[in-house]
């Protein structure tokens, strides 16, 4: 072996520890993103997970609509997303017990999130203001509703357009209109997770989990703890 054989193949053997080390690292860092990445989506979809709505998906965008509000003015859905925030989509009646039970938290969720700009949007299919004005002045403390209140006594938005046939029905959307989430029947409004829920939607992204009756659909569905 001639005198310079050794070092050099001290070297290269220097370079290969050094190249494996390289590779561990890698796998290591690639381990740790992926496991951050799938914590952090088992973080974003925790609400949508625990509030087991009817429908939740990205690909139906919400068709715009004009109804006449409180004051019998033609307002135009579209309009509430001037901001590209996301607008929570409510219909009622006087006549459905549950709408009116929950109408005080949809009330105190219109007030917590106006600050970020949230709309809260609720469309009765009563006749007008007069049908419904002494049933909200009861279920709101005689306080003036802090949402919109528009009216399609005919029900050809309500029933036409989005299919709905009992109440109450709530839908969020994002700040592109895309419908995210419906829920079907009342519930809290003012829950951590309701708010947590409309964070998620106005986060990039969000949770990519799909429900499908109240069930969870699609390839992340095992975020929800689905097998």
């Amino acid at each position: 072996m001639k005198d310079d054989e050794a070092p050099e193949r001290g070297s290269m053997r220097a370079q290969l520890v050094q190249l494996g080390f390289i590779v561990l690292a890698s796998v290591g860092v690639f381990s740790f993103v992926k496991a951050a990445r799938s914590d952090y989506r088992i973080a974003a979809c925790s609400a949508l997970c625990a509030f087991r709505p009817t429908y939740a998906g990205m690909n139906r965008t919400a068709p715009d609509f004009e109804l006449a509000d409180f004051d019998g003015k033609k307002v135009k859905f579209s309009s509430f997303f001037t901001e590209k925030k996301p607008v929570v989509l409510n219909f009622w009646t006087k006549t459905c017990k549950p709408c009116l039970e929950e109408m005080p938290s949809l009330a105190a969720l219109a007030e917590i999130v106006k600050k970020d700009g949230i709309r809260v949007v609720t469309v009765s299919t009563d006749e007008g203001p007069d049908a419904v004005r002494d049933h909200l002045q009861v279920v709101l403390d005689g306080k003036p509703a802090p949402f919109a209140v528009l009216f399609d006594p005919d029900a050809e938005i309500v029933s036409g357009t989005f299919g709905t046939s009992l109440f109450p029905e709530t839908w969020l959307l994002d700040g592109d209109r895309v419908i995210r989430v419906r829920i079907d029947g009342k519930r809290d409004w003012t829950s951590p997770f309701a708010l947590e829920l409309l964070t998620m939607i106005g986060r990039p992204g969000g949770c990519p989990v799909e429900f499908q009756r109240g069930l969870p659909a699609g390839p992340f569905k095992r975020l929800c703890g689905d097998d």
